[in-house]
């Protein structure tokens, strides 16, 4: 596991690498991180796809900037559907498909504000395999979402941000034809995946806006079908 930079275009972006152990290649994943930036349960969630047999690398958007300066500029190009955090993306998967150690076949995992890039994604690029988590949908989905990879998704019924996004994903996803798998947990908040924590004084205000907290004993069946996914529609494909 190493900090490393990623050429995108003329100039480079800092990254975190997670290699698996013993001898390769393996499937890549690129990770895009919940809107606090590319921090230690980002890092974390690179380290897991590893621990999977995935390389996996942790592009930092924010170009190592504090993500206080960031977040609404990412959020922006996420709702756009086009801008330089959607290059940064790009950047990495071809680095990581061009890779020795890398089958070529990639897929890509987001949380939060990152499963909303992880989306349009999905479609945009070349991705073998999506994990969208509780990621806010793009304006006209089905049209956005229609010449997609395989899509799974995660989402909690208790996040009132996004309340009914699985139902009107799975729509989306029906109406373009995209192979999925989404699922919404009952009782269940926002980033219930990770185990992350907000600065104070946010973390009491992201209870009651994200209902943060609630369901993390969802988490483990969550990434069991990330894994299962993954394993069918990027790993199996990657060795044939």
């Amino acid at each position: 596991m190493s900090d490393i930079t990623i050429p995108a275009g003329e100039r480079e972006l800092p990254g975190y690498l997670a290699v698996p152990d013993g001898e390769g290649p393996w499937p890549g994943v690129v990770i895009v991180f919940e809107a606090m930036g590319a921090n230690e349960d980002m890092r974390a969630q690179a380290d897991r796809f590893a621990a999977n047999g995935y390389l996996a690398v942790l592009p930092d958007l924010y170009d190592g900037a504090p993500w206080i300066r960031c977040v609404t500029k990412a959020m922006r190009d996420m709702r756009s559907r086009r801008g330089p955090a959607y290059d940064h993306i790009e950047a990495a998967r071809a680095w990581l498909a061009g890779r020795d150690d890398c089958t070529g076949g990639v897929g890509v995992c987001g949380f939060c504000m990152g499963g909303g890039f992880t989306l349009v994604a999905a479609a945009k690029y070349d991705f073998q395999a999506a994990a969208v988590n509780y990621g806010m949908l793009p304006r006209r989905p089905e049209e956005a979402l229609r010449g997609a990879c395989p899509i799974v998704a995660n989402y909690g019924g208790a996040d009132p941000t996004l309340r009914g996004a699985a139902g009107k994903l799975e729509r989306a996803l029906d109406g373009a034809g995209v192979t999925h798998d989404v699922k919404e947990y009952p009782a269940t908040g926002h980033s219930f995946l990770t185990m992350g924590t907000l600065p104070a004084p946010l973390g009491p205000v992201a209870k009651i806006a994200f209902g943060m907290g609630r369901g993390r004993e969802n988490a483990a069946d969550g990434w069991e079908r990330i894994f299962a996914f993954f394993g069918e529609h990027l790993t199996e494909k990657s060795t044939t």
